[in-house]
């Protein structure tokens, strides 16, 4: 597991976060391409797209179990392909960022708004990357060491 890539990932989505939160009211946009790209202030009480709102105790002890899942698992296993600690990282990365905001505010702040995608965040662009990389390992890369 790459605990400065963590680290990192988790500061500059906080910070991120906190600028969008201090500059802008909630809901508010601001055009960086007009109709098209927008940094706009939203409140997520849910998951992705906001599906399950107000289960926050239901997110926060799944992300836990998830975090904790990935840890044992890359204690235990030794002879791993670099991609899947470095992918598994980014995903640590981003959960943890969401759930300091879930813990801390009940919610999670989303802000880059492409407008036909719903709003979302540095720590979800994360997760994202991460979980392609591990789906682009297991499909193209795993089968190649049998």
């Amino acid at each position: 597991m790459n605990y400065v890539l963590i680290l990192l990932l988790i500061i500059i989505d906080q910070i991120s976060k906190w600028m969008i939160q201090s500059k802008f009211l909630i809901n508010e946009s601001m055009p960086i391409i007009k109709n098209i790209f927008h940094l706009t202030y939203v409140q997520n009480f849910g998951a992705a797209f906001g599906i399950l709102k107000q289960q926050k105790i239901f997110f926060v002890v799944m992300t836990i179990f998830v975090i904790g899942g990935i840890v044992i698992f890359l204690k235990k296993q030794k002879n791993l392909h670099k991609l899947v600690p470095y992918s598994l990282s980014l995903i640590v990365g981003g959960a943890i960022g969401n759930l300091i905001d879930r813990v801390r505010l009940g919610y999670v702040v989303d802000y880059f708004d492409f407008r036909i995608w719903p709003v979302f965040n540095i720590a979800d662009i994360s997760i994202v990357i991460g979980a392609v990389l591990l789906s682009y390992y297991l499909i193209f890369l795993d089968g190649a060491r049998d």
